[in-house]
C-alpha cells in the first residue's frame, strides 16, 4: 500500500515584491466602475505630482492594511490560504479528515512513505500503474472506518421525571415548519402587512422585534414568546385579515391535531384555573396552584371510613385500610399497568363525600394542559355525568339520538375530532367524573353493542359501550364516583381500582399554612385544630379543612385573644349537615343556587336519617343495610349516595351490601340531631330512661331541655365508655344558641322558639361534673363548653 504525503511546491512561494505589493492592495469599491469627469481630470495632471501621489497612496495602503488586514497567527505551511483576501475558513474537522489523519499515522510494517510534489503527481501515477502489475498487494492492519454516530435525543420529562413525547403533528418542529411555509408563499409587501397585523394582536412584542432577522428568525421569535398554541392561532387569525385566506386554511388543516389539542387547553385552563372551595360564592375564588395539596391515592384499596375516633377503641366495625405502600400520584394513574406488563385502560376512583375526587380531577386536567405532566397524552377530554344526564334527558324528550362523536362536540364545540380518535397511533384520554350524578341504572348485560363512534344511539348505551371498551376502543377512561355509585359496574370492566382517601398530617398543616399569607396566622390555626383530637382526625378530608381554614381565620380576625381555649366541635358538624344537603338538592335534584330551601320530604329524610343512628347507637352497630333504611322509610339511593353522609362498603363473601356513615361521629351526630330535633319542634324527650346500675338524680321533671340532657347523662354513664359520650357532647351543642340558629329556617321554621332551658342546662353539667365518675369527668367539661363558650 502506498501512503503518499503531498507537500506544497516551492516554486509557488516565490513571489517578487512587485507580486506581494499588488496582493496588498485594497481591491477596488463596489463603487469603482462608476466613472466621473473628475477622474478624467486626474488622467491630464502633469507627471511632476506622480511620486506625491504615489507616497500619499501608500501611506493610504499602510493604514487600510492597518484596519482590515491585522497580522494574524502564523499558519503552517499545509494550512490552505485563500489567496485573494488573505483569510483562513476555520471550519470543524470532518470525520473524513480524521479518518485521513488516522490512516496517515499508521504504518504497517514493511510499508514505505514516498514524499513527493505537486510536480511528481504524474510521474507517480504512472510509476504506480507500471509497478501494479507486477506487486504484490500489500495487506495492511490499518484501522477500519469508524462507524457514523448517531446521537441520541434524549426524550423531554415531566415535572415527575417521566419521560414524555408529544406526537409528531403536535410537537414544536411540525408547528414551526407549517408556519414557516405558509408565510414563505407571501411576498414582501404581504409579509410586511402580516407582520403589521400580526403586532397588533401581541403586546410586547415591538416594531423592531418583527422586523429583526428573516423569515426564521421570526417565526422563532413568535414561539419563544407567545407559545407554540398563541403563535399558530395568531398566525392563522393574521393571514385571514390580510386575506390569505388560502394559506390560512392550509395551515389549519396541517395543524389540525395541534389545534385542537390547544382548544382543548383553553377549555381546561378557563375550567380549572381558579377553584371555588366549600360554598361557591361570586368573586371568592382561589388559584388552584395556591390551594391544591395532592391527597393519598391509594391503588388496590379496601373500602371502608377513617378508623381512627377519640373515644371509641377497638372499633367494632369494617375501617379502611390506610397501605402507603400502595400510593400513587394522581397524575401517573394511568402509567399502572394489568397484571400482563400492558397499560391499563380503564381506571375507576372512588372515595367518600368531601375527600377531593373532583379538585384531583382538576389537577390532573390542569397540569396537562400547562405542559406539567402527561404529555404523552394527545386529547384530555371531559364528559361529566351530571352533563351527560342533562343530556340524556334533552335527548328523550326530543327522542333523538346522538353518536359519541357529537357527545364530544357538544361539550367541547370547538373540538372536530371526528377524523381523528379512531387513528391507530391517538392517545388520548376521557374522564367521567361524578358517577353518582347519573341517576339511573344502566343495563350492562342488555345493551346493543356499538363499534362505530359515528352510529347515533341512546347517551345510556353510549356510556355502558364506551366504559366496556367496544366503543372508541383506544381510548383510555377515567370514571370517578362515590362508592354505593359506582360499585354498579362489572368489574370486568375495570382494569385498575384506586381510593382518594385524603389528607395525612402533612398535608393537613400544609394545606392550612398555605392559605394565608400571613405566616403566623397559619402556624395559629395549625395549632389551634391540633386542640380537638376529633376535629383533627376529621380533616382527612379537605372539606374539613376548607371548613377550619374559614372558621378559624374569621374568628382570629375578628377576636383578638382567640385561641385560649380549644375550639367546638359541633359547629363543623352542622355545617357539614347543612353544606351537604345543600348539595344534594343543587346536583340531584336541579335546584338552583339561590333556591335551595329544604322541604317537608327533605326535613323528614333527615329525621329518619337520625333515627335510625339512634337504633345503630341503642344496638352499639356501626353498619347497616337496606332492610334497616326500608324500616325507617328511606330511600337507598338517597341516604348512601345522594346524603353525603354515608358511604357504602365492601359486600361480603355472600354478596351483601352494607353501608356505613362516614365517620362514625357522623352516626353520634345524626342521633344527637334527631333527639334535639324531636324535642324542639315536638316537645316530646324520645330518650328512654336509663335502667343501668349508677343513677344521676333527677333535678327537673317538665319537658325541658334539661330533662333530655339528663336523660341523655343517665344513658351515657350506664354504658361503656364511648358508646355514648359523643352523643352527649353533640347534644348539649346543639343546644347552644349560636348551632340553633344554624339550623333554625332550614331543619325547622324559624318562628319555633321552644329549645329554651339553656341555663338549665348549664346546672345541670355543673353538678354533674361535681358527681360524676372520674374517667367521665373531662367529658363534662368538653359538653358544658359546648354549650356554653361563645367565642365561635
Amino acid at each position: 500500500m502506498l501512503i503518499l504525503k503531498m507537500e506544497p511546491n516551492a516554486e509557488d512561494d516565490r513571489y517578487s515584491d512587485e507580486e506581494m505589493r499588488k496582493k496588498r492592495q485594497r481591491p477596488p469599491s463596489s463603487y469603482g466602475s462608476m466613472k466621473s469627469d473628475s477622474d478624467d481630470l486626474m488622467e491630464d495632471t502633469g507627471a511632476s505630482g506622480a511620486d506625491e501621489d504615489d507616497q500619499e497612496e501608500s501611506k493610504c495602503d499602510e493604514e487600510v492594511a492597518g484596519v482590515f488586514n491585522r497580522p494574524g497567527p502564523l499558519l503552517p505551511r499545509e494550512a490552505a490560504v485563500c489567496e485573494g483576501t488573505g483569510l483562513q475558513m476555520n471550519r470543524p474537522v470532518s470525520p473524513e479528515t480524521e479518518y485521513t489523519m488516522t490512516t496517515m499515522q499508521t504504518k504497517p510494517p514493511g510499508a514505505f512513505v514516498i514524499e513527493t510534489s505537486a510536480s511528481d503527481i504524474e510521474q507517480l501515477s504512472e510509476a504506480e500503474d507500471e509497478e501494479d502489475e507486477d506487486e504484490e498487494i500489500l495487506i495492511t492492519n490499518s484501522p477500519e472506518p469508524p462507524e457514523p454516530v448517531e446521537l441520541e435525543v434524549e426524550q423531554p420529562m415531566d415535572m415527575y421525571g417521566y419521560r414524555v413525547g408529544l406526537h409528531p403533528e403536535q410537537d414544536l418542529p411540525h408547528v414551526f415548519k407549517h408556519i414557516q411555509k405558509a408565510l414563505t408563499d407571501l411576498s414582501k409587501d404581504e409579509l410586511y402587512k402580516f407582520k403589521l397585523n400580526f403586532h397588533q394582536r401581541q403586546s410586547g412584542f415591538t416594531l423592531k422585534q418583527m422586523f429583526e432577522g428573516d423569515l426564521l428568525d421570526f417565526v422563532d421569535r413568535i414561539i419563544e414568546m407567545f407559545g407554540q398554541d398563541r403563535a399558530l392561532l395568531n398566525t392563522i387569525s393574521a393571514l385571514d385579515n390580510i386575506t390569505k385566506n388560502k394559506e390560512a386554511e392550509e395551515l389549519r388543516v396541517s395543524c389540525k391535531k395541534a389545534l385542537i389539542r390547544s382548544s382543548l387547553k383553553q377549555d381546561i385552563v378557563r375550567k380549572y384555573m381558579y377553584i371555588f372551595e366549600g360554598i361557591p360564592q361570586p368573586g371568592k375564588r382561589s388559584l388552584l396552584d395556591d390551594v391544591y395539596v395532592e391527597p393519598e391515592i391509594v391503588h388496590l384499596a379496601c373500602g371502608g371510613v377513617g378508623a381512627s375516633d377519640e373515644l371509641r377503641f377497638p372499633l367494632q366495625s369494617p375501617v379502611q385500610t390506610i397501605q402507603t405502600d400502595q400510593n400513587i400520584r394522581v397524575s401517573n394513574l394511568f402509567r399502572l399497568q394489568k397484571p400482563d406488563g400492558q397499560p391499563v385502560r380503564t381506571v375507576l376512583t372512588s372515595g367518600i363525600p368531601g375527600i377531593g375526587m373532583t379538585v384531583s380531577v382538576g389537577k390532573f386536567c390542569y397540569d396537562w394542559a400547562e405542559h406539567r405532566a402527561n404529555k404523552d397524552l394527545q386529547y384530555v377530554i371531559t364528559l361529566p355525568f351530571s352533563s351527560l344526564w342533562n343530556l340524556r334527558n334533552k335527548t328523550l324528550s326530543a327522542s333523538n339520538e346522538m353518536s359519541i362523536i357529537d357527545v364530544i362536540e357538544y361539550h367541547h364545540s370547538l373540538c372536530k375530532t371526528k377524523k381523528y380518535l379512531e387513528d391507530e397511533n391517538l392517545k388520548f384520554l376521557i374522564i367521567m367524573d361524578s358517577f353518582d350524578c347519573y341517576q339511573t341504572a344502566l343495563d350492562w348485560k342488555n345493551s346493543p353493542i356499538i363499534k362505530e363512534s359515528h352510529i347515533p344511539a341512546k347517551v345510556d348505551d353510549l356510556i355502558v359501550n364506551l366504559i366496556r371498551g367496544t366503543l372508541l376502543p383506544g381510548a383510555q377512561v377515567w370514571i370517578l364516583g362515590r362508592r354505593a355509585a359506582v360499585s354498579q359496574i362489572p368489574s370486568q370492566f375495570i382494569d385498575a381500582v384506586t381510593e382518594v382517601q385524603g389528607f395525612n398530617n402533612e398535608m393537613k398543616d400544609d394545606y392550612l399554612s398555605r392559605r394565608f399569607k400571613n405566616a403566623e396566622m397559619g402556624s395559629n390555626i395549625v395549632d389551634h385544630y391540633k386542640k380537638l383530637p376529633t376535629l383533627h382526625i376529621l380533616t382527612r378530608q379537605p372539606f374539613i379543612c376548607w371548613m377550619v381554614a374559614r372558621i378559624f381565620g374569621h374568628n382570629f380576625d375578628k377576636t383578638q385573644d382567640y385561641g385560649s381555649y380549644p375550639p367546638k366541635l359541633t359547629q363543623f358538624y352542622v355545617n357539614t349537615l347543612l353544606i351537604q344537603t345543600n348539595r344534594r338538592l343543587q346536583f340531584y335534584y336541579d335546584k338552583a343556587e339561590n333556591n335551595l330551601k329544604w322541604s317537608n320530604s327533605d326535613r323528614q329524610m333527615l329525621r329518619n336519617l337520625g333515627k335510625m343512628a339512634l337504633k345503630m347507637l341503642e344496638q352499639n352497630s356501626t353498619t347497616f343495610d337496606e332492610r334497616d333504611m326500608k324500616e325507617h322509610s328511606l330511600d337507598v339511593t338517597d341516604v348512601t349516595v345522594f346524603s353525603g353522609l354515608c358511604s357504602e362498603l365492601p359486600p361480603t363473601s355472600s354478596g351483601k351490601r352494607r353501608y356505613i356513615f362516614i365517620h362514625l361521629t357522623y352516626q353520634e351526630f345524626m342521633a344527637a340531631l334527631y333527639v334535639f330535633t324531636v324535642f324542639h319542634v315536638d316537645s316530646k324527650n324520645v330518650l328512654e330512661q336509663s335502667r343501668g346500675v349508677l343513677q344521676v338524680p333527677t333535678f327537673f321533671t317538665s319537658k325541658t331541655a334539661a330533662e333530655v340532657v339528663q336523660s341523655a347523662i343517665t344513658r351515657t354513664f350506664n354504658s361503656p365508655l364511648g358508646q355514648y359520650d359523643m352523643f352527649l357532647r353533640f347534644l348539649c351543642g346543639l343546644l347552644s344558641p349560636n348551632n340553633n340558629k344554624l339550623l333554625s329556617g332550614n331543619l325547622y321554621n324559624r318562628s319555633n322558639e321552644r329549645a329554651n332551658g339553656h341555663d338549665e342546662v348549664r346546672v345541670l353539667l355543673e353538678r354533674t361534673l361535681q358527681t360524676c365518675p372520674r374517667d367521665r369527668m373531662e367529658h363534662i367539661r368538653e359538653c358544658l363548653r359546648e354549650l356554653t363558650q361563645v367565642d365561635d
